[in-house]
């Protein structure tokens, strides 16, 4: 098989995952977004795919991860390619930033050699190659996902997407703090009270049948999480109060995003203000700067653009 084409542009939309107590499972994409790159040389290569900027080195483990599981899910012989990434999402922030790359590189090399694979598909070689599906399907998808893997986390199934109104907004507030995931799962338990899990698992169904129904005025306290948060939230300063004064600002609710650093409040629009400034607020007491963000969802997922 040959490429067709020779270069690829893919706009895929950062994403909050987790949402409170859905662990590993709920994503929700957002208006914010990266571009991703890809330009064939035409010469066959074993080395990495080459950044086209000093700026973009910081992907080049993610892309070639991306590439090395296209390659050979395809049955195809590595091609050299350079990448750029462009965009809005902050890296190592909880807002999907790895995965928007590693969508990227998926749908792009899967559209320059024509293999036409289904989103479906994408999602699952995303999800193998994340080791997780919440901030891929988001991706992918658009909208509020709720995504199936078995029998790991990395293994998926299957996603079901609800589309998200306008009548909602998502205020994020992104302190200057990274968080790496991968150092973040290392702060989670072993084990869980049981009484913490059932707790969750109450928390993650509700909120879900709120966004599946559309009736928002349930998500008012629905994302109460037992499972991560009290472990992730203490090594954020600010994080816990900004959620705490963004729903007192009117927010409908509130949660980490992914495994932080940043935290969302969701909101009706015509409050974002309001709660923005309340979250920034509280950052601000806990002595950290913050960027915040009122931000619409992403209905459409990953978008093509051929160059």
């Amino acid at each position: 098989m040959k490429p067709g084409r020779d270069s690829v542009t893919v706009r895929v939309p950062g994403s909050t995952s987790n949402c409170g107590a859905g662990f590993d499972t709920l994503g929700l994409a957002l208006a914010l977004y990266n571009r991703v790159t890809l330009t064939l040389t035409g010469a066959p290569s074993a080395r990495p795919p080459q950044p086209e900027r000093p700026s973009d080195v910081r992907a080049q483990e993610l892309v070639a991860l991306a590439a090395a599981g296209f390659f050979r899910a395809a049955n195809v012989a590595p091609i050299d390619f350079r990448f750029r990434v462009e965009g809005e999402v902050p890296p190592a922030r909880g807002l999907g930033s790895s995965a928007t790359i590693l969508v990227g590189v998926l749908a792009g090399l899967d559209a320059l050699y024509g293999t036409n694979w289904s989103r479906h598909r994408l999602a699952e070689l995303g999800t193998r190659i994340e080791g997780n599906p919440e901030n891929i399907c988001a991706g992918i998808f658009g909208g509020f996902t709720v995504s199936r893997c078995a029998p790991t986390a990395a293994d998926y199934c299957d996603t079901i997407r609800v589309e998200v109104p306008p009548e909602l907004a998502f205020v994020v507030a992104s302190p200057a703090l990274e968080m790496r995931t991968k150092e973040s799962r290392g702060l989670l338990p072993a084990a869980l009270p049981f009484v913490d899990a059932a707790r969750s698992v109450n928390s993650a169904a509700y909120l879900t049948a709120a966004f599946a129904t559309g009736d928002f005025e349930k998500l008012r306290h629905a994302a109460g999480d037992f499972l991560h948060e009290p472990y992730r939230l203490p090594c954020i300063p600010g994080a816990r109060e900004a959620i705490e004064c963004g729903v007192a600002a009117g927010a409908l609710t509130g949660w980490l995003s992914g495994s932080g650093s940043s935290v969302l409040c969701v909101v009706r629009p015509s409050i974002a203000p309001v709660v923005s400034t309340a979250m920034r607020a509280a950052f601000a007491d806990a002595g950290i700067e913050c960027e915040v963000r009122a931000l619409a969802a992403d209905n459409d997922g990953m978008r093509l653009g051929f160059l």
